[in-house]
């Protein structure tokens, strides 16, 4: 179970400058930028650094970590934040999500599954770039004065999927109001603020020697991931983090590229074949140890254990449990300490929630989910929407084992929402458990007589597969593939 976002943290720079930039119109645009890293924010950074590490899963214990940290650091020196690139910690993350961020101290992330939908090193560095760049550029600072200028309202969907912010959703909206706990998610970057850490992400690029073109074509493949994403999930997963946080990404496609052309650089250096060997074999999709999400059905073969959520409902996995998220209603899914005694459990569960709100459960009440003993309690809590009501539903796995859902709905509703989604909770067996395999990037050169058909072949889904090459190799609809090439392939 993994948690994921694409966000840049908040924070103060001291000191700063003005980077000219080319306009739509080939005239200078001023982009005020600091100079340095405060010592404040390295003492914030280094404790956000570890929590962040904790919400991703962790960093990726991979080989492609050490080329990342090396691209990232190259890149980060042009910013003028530091001239020295051990100042910037750079970390690989364990997310099957496209994501990247950095906060203010020098730290910058990117997941693994972003790192496979790129083709060269270019690309990773416009990419680290951008997310430099929102950095230098102070927009987190800017984006916190504007959140306490402005009162912002939220929905029942905000209010849990602000768990992504480090709260557990739940307890902000019975200790906060919605409109407070939902605040920190709806708070993304400006067009105008993008726009400014893509033109800094290229201007990055160019002076680093890089193809200045190469953040536009990792844009474009964004977009077309984003585009399969919602035909392929439907409605088993939330359109990923970046498109909902990041403006039309087709748009910026055309501008970054016009923006790269106006530098006048005319570096075309991409790195394509270092790139592809240092990703090779890198982990695709979900980690089979943290459970993985297939169609509306989450499965975890260490924890042998198995639910499917309800029609209308999104899944997404997260470090310390697996949100759903609907129209009617939100739950988590997730484990805690177990002594035997279900009451005790689940009033621990209650007290997590609302360590500062007067919350009443009813009594705890029992009965058998697929032969799985089940415990479960509601209670009425009030939020600034309204009144709702707050159920945690128990399932004993062993005599020291026990997981739960977390849920909420509108005052009425009560479990009534997720009661198929309870229902379906259930043992895996040991060889359901074994079948769940991980997939990998496996790169592969193009032989006479491959084409795009018969290499899709291989990708190891069911379905989309020839989209899904097609996206990750980002060839258009018309492209084809020659011999001698060097494309990737997902497989087992």
């Amino acid at each position: 179970m993994r948690r994921v976002y694409w966000a840049t943290g908040c924070g103060v720079l001291l000191a700063g400058t003005v980077l000219a930039l080319p306009a739509a119109t080939g005239k200078q645009r001023q982009i005020s930028t600091a100079t340095s890293i405060s010592a404040q924010d390295r003492a914030e950074g280094a404790k956000a650094h570890p929590q962040l590490l904790q919400e991703f899963g962790g960093a990726y214990a991979g080989p492609q970590s050490a080329y990342v940290t090396t691209v990232g650091r190259k890149i980060a020196v042009q910013s003028g934040l530091s001239n020295a690139q051990s100042d910037f910690t750079v970390t690989l993350l364990n997310s099957p999500v496209n994501n990247a961020f950095a906060i203010p101290g020098g730290y910058v992330y990117v997941t693994r599954q972003l790192l496979a939908l790129m083709n060269d090193e270019a690309e990773l560095a416009g990419v680290l770039g951008h997310e430099v760049g929102h950095v230098a550029a102070l927009h987190g600072q800017r984006r916190q004065k504007a959140a306490s200028r402005n009162a912002i309202g939220g929905t029942l969907l905000q209010v849990l999927a602000g768990a992504v912010l480090g709260d557990s959703g739940l307890g902000s909206i019975l200790q906060k109001g919605i409109g407070t706990a939902s605040q920190a998610l709806t708070l993304k970057f400006s067009r105008s603020q993008e726009y400014e850490a893509d033109d800094l992400g290229i201007r990055y690029l160019a002076n680093a020697g890089y193809d200045p073109k190469a953040l536009s074509s990792t844009l474009a493949s964004l977009a077309a991931q984003n585009a399969i994403d919602q035909r392929v999930t439907g409605n088993s997963r939330t359109v990923p983090e970046w498109a909902s946080t990041h403006p039309d990404p087709e748009a910026r496609v055309s501008r970054a590229l016009q923006r790269a052309k106006a530098t006048g650089a005319t570096s075309t250096l991409r790195n394509r074949d270092s790139f592809l060997a240092a990703i090779d074999g890198t982990l695709y999709g979900d980690d089979p140890k943290q459970g993985v999400i297939e169609g509306n059905r989450f499965r975890h073969p260490d924890l042998r254990l198995a639910f499917a959520i309800p029609t209308g409902y999104t899944m997404e996995n997260g470090a310390a449990a697996v949100s759903i998220t609907g129209a009617n209603g939100q739950a988590q899914f997730t484990g805690a300490s177990y002594n035997g005694n279900m009451t005790d459990y689940i009033s621990a569960a209650f007290s997590s929630i609302a360590k500062n709100a007067s919350i009443s459960p009813d009594a705890v009440r029992t009965t058998t989910i697929n032969g799985i003993p089940a415990s479960y309690a509601s209670a009425r809590a009030n939020a600034q929407s309204g009144p709702v009501d707050v159920t945690v539903f128990a399932y004993q796995f062993g005599p020291k084992t026990a997981y739960h859902f977390l849920m909420i709905a509108p005052a009425g509703r009560g479990i009534g929402p997720f009661e198929p989604m309870i229902q379906s909770v259930q043992r895996l067996s040991a060889q359901d458990a074994a079948a769940i395999k991980a997939r990998r990037v496996n790169v592969i050169t193009v032989k006479p007589g491959d084409t795009v058909a018969s290499l899709s072949a291989k990708m190891a889904y069911p379905d989309y597969r020839e989209d899904r090459f097609r996206v990750i190799n980002a060839l258009p609809g018309a492209a084809t593939v020659r011999p001698g090439q060097k494309v990737k392939i997902v497989s087992y």
